[in-house]
């Protein structure tokens, strides 16, 4: 069973093909899609989540801006699980990042990331920063804000279940994986006891659909890519970008610790501007989404 709002979240958004085998991937548009880049954010979500993890703060954003666009990776949400012929790596899933926008004739906009999906953001930036971005994006990057999620993996605490699914053990657990188990973790991942149990229900939800709980071995693959990527190319890219950066994050997270924003601020990206939600753990928008929108609206009106 799964909430009747997230059956209306499904049914009111559309399907794209993405790639050589044509797998669906769900997308939605909110606002005016004639909009122009300075007025667009581009949203990208984490793991184990998808688009529905930003339901709550989509009208707070469309006070700051005139579009705002979502969509969920393959392996989440309303999107397909494939489990042949993808690697889930976080190349690809930037690959489908760029499908998106092109389907929408996007030429440019505002990123905003979460968790897993901060990394595929930095991908796009280190493409950026390489002029390897699509002529049809012809306006560019505007600004990219981070909210936690482990960019700097030496410093994340991952929980024993993340690990646990990318060992040989993964594909056993996967598919043993039930309500009660998820919660505990996404409780334990948090750092604090403020998110609902309806929160927490809307994520598992999410990732029932298409039995994507029992899918997370072949999506928990992400982090390899973190391990490759994040010193040579990732976080250099940061630190080079001209982009306007804004890191903000929940104090509370247990896995992406609130260090870790110092360190991105003080080690790797200096002019960034900082911003500590005080009382929010790692599903900052699940949370408490009025703070969150506030919290990264703020940003957008200093540029």
């Amino acid at each position: 069973m799964i909430s009747q709002e997230l059956k209306t979240w499904g049914e009111e958004g559309e399907y794209i093909a993405f790639g050589s085998h044509k797998r669906k991937m769900f997308v939605r548009q909110f606002g005016d899609e004639n909009a122009t880049s300075a007025k667009t954010l581009l949203l990208i979500h984490g793991f184990p989540e998808s688009s529905y993890s930003y339901h709550g703060i989509v009208d707070g954003m469309l006070k700051t801006f005139d579009r705002v666009i979502l969509f969920d990776m393959l392996g989440y949400g309303w999107s397909d699980k494939p489990t042949k012929h993808y690697s889930y790596s976080l190349l690809e899933q930037a690959d489908s990042v760029l499908e998106v926008w092109k389907h929408f004739n996007v030429k440019g906009g505002h990123m905003l990331s979460h968790d897993m999906g901060d990394s595929v953001a930095t991908e796009l930036i280190a493409r950026n920063e390489e002029g390897h971005l699509p002529n049809w994006f012809s306006d560019g990057l505007q600004s990219a804000t981070f909210t936690n999620g482990s960019m700097v993996l030496e410093l994340a605490e991952l929980r024993i279940t993340q690990k646990m699914l990318l060992s040989s053990f993964g594909a056993v657990l996967s598919k043993l994986t039930f309500f009660s188990l998820f919660k505990h973790q996404i409780r334990s991942a948090h750092g604090n006891s403020n998110l609902t149990e309806e929160a927490i229900r809307s994520l598992w939800e999410a990732n029932t659909l298409q039995e994507g709980h029992k899918k997370a071995n072949f999506t928990i693959k992400y982090i390899n890519d973190r391990k490759r990527y994040e010193k040579d190319r990732w976080l250099p890219a940061l630190s080079q970008t001209k982009l306007p950066v804004h890191i903000c994050w929940g104090e509370d997270d247990a896995v992406a610790k609130v260090a870790m924003a110092h360190y991105l601020k003080n080690e790797v990206r200096k002019n960034a501007q900082l911003t500590i939600m005080k009382g929010m753990g790692h599903f900052c928008q699940l949370e408490n989404p009025d703070k969150w929108v506030e919290s990264t609206s703020a940003f957008y009106r200093l540029l």
